[in-house]
């Protein structure tokens, strides 16, 4: 193939994505043996003050670009020294070596994406009183600095694209990936209304358990939850009503999906809820896996027998003891990425990867014909 009409795509892990990059590298190249694909590292150096620079390490000239960030990431290895204390590294940092790296680009790039499976300040996505707009701040920030295509999974509200109407936005959500999991970790589910049910842990959660619930061909219930939005209590409102509508769920396996467990209140309370209501097994499943307070609520359940499994994505970072929890199945999505950034890279649609219902429900097809209902 002619040189000039390859295309190099330069991936620019940041701290913490790696490994993932190279793993996207490995899989772009098992998808086009045409497409050139190459990991550029940057160097991210504090100083004493705590103030830091990028430094690219290879250009990126003409290239296009996709930078790796995961704001989530809070692992140890990364600290940094600032005044001889010992910092660990929050979302702000994170996203603030994102826009020095991009600085760093200083324009030479053909074209720069960001791809950040967790959002930047995903949570603060709308204004109920006079507080501030972050994410919609950082979304139109990162335009301003040249930025034409960004990438997310399972954003907390997905209109906070609004802000960014000229630039692209894509809100992926890893429905397929969690439902592969289950199928391989799992011989004996029955996806049918006799024998499954999805359970939404609260109304924001509505349309993500109503994916699941209408390619499976599963009812849904939910838990309605009426917070105090006056008061705080651990960097939350507090939950004053818990209370499940829904179908009956003696006997039956329970799927709860949400897009984060940060504490882990709002799903334990939900898996305890619908056990007490008889439930058979109750699998969880979740995009990030922050666990705020450690793991030990978890680990009580299912050592209860409460809890059957948790499946979570490998998006972002998860701290060891999550991923070595007898009840913790990993969701891998870096395949997915990958075709994500193959398909933005050469202008193919992204339309199947946006809705993958075809792929679910060969998928259901395959699993029944490999695991027949007895």
């Amino acid at each position: 193939m002619n040189e000039l009409n390859e295309k190099h795509i330069a991936l620019i892990p940041l701290l913490g994505m790696d490994l993932m990059a190279e793993k996207i590298k490995d899989y772009i190249k098992d998808i086009s043996s045409d497409t050139i694909c190459e990991v550029i590292p940057v160097k991210l150096q504090r100083f004493a003050t705590g103030d830091a620079k990028a430094v690219l390490q290879k250009s990126v000239r003409g290239k296009d670009v996709f930078v790796l960030v995961d704001v989530g990431n809070y692992d140890d290895r990364y600290r940094y020294s600032m005044f001889d204390y010992e910092n660990h590294l929050s979302p702000d940092d994170h996203f603030q070596n994102l826009v020095r790296t991009i600085s760093a680009i200083g324009g030479k790039a053909s074209r720069i994406s960001v791809i950040m499976p967790l959002l930047y300040s995903a949570r603060q996505d709308r204004r109920t009183s006079r507080e501030s707009l972050d994410c919609a701040v950082a979304l139109q920030h990162l335009e301003k600095i040249g930025i034409e295509n960004i990438m997310s999974f399972d954003v907390h509200d997905a209109r906070v694209q609004n802000a960014i109407p000229f630039m692209g936005f894509d809100n992926l959500v890893p429905t397929y990936q969690t439902i592969k999991a289950l199928c391989r970790y799992y011989s004996d589910l029955f996806f049918d209304e006799q024998h499954m049910v999805m359970v939404s842990p609260d109304f924001g959660g509505m349309n993500r358990n109503f994916m699941y619930a209408d390619v499976l061909g599963l009812d849904i219930g939910l838990f309605y939850k009426r917070r105090d939005v006056n008061e705080i209590e651990d960097g939350k409102n507090p939950i004053l009503i818990h209370k499940y509508i829904g179908p009956d769920l003696v006997g039956k396996d329970v799927l709860i999906v949400d897009d984060i467990i940060a504490s882990g209140e709002s799903i334990s309370d939900s898996v305890i809820h619908v056990k007490k209501m008889g439930a058979k097994r109750v699998f969880v499943g979740a995009t990030f896996g922050f666990f705020t307070r450690g793991t030990k609520k978890f680990d009580e359940m299912y050592e209860e027998g409460l809890l059957e499994s948790a499946f979570i994505t490998n998006a972002s970072y998860l701290k060891k003891e999550v991923i070595q929890a007898p009840w913790y199945k990993e969701v891998n999505t870096i395949k997915y990425i990958s075709f994500y950034i193959y398909s933005v890279s050469t202008g193919i649609s992204i339309s199947n990867i946006l809705d993958p219902n075809l792929k679910i429900v060969e998928l259901i097809k395959k699993y029944r014909n490999m695991y027949p209902v007895k």
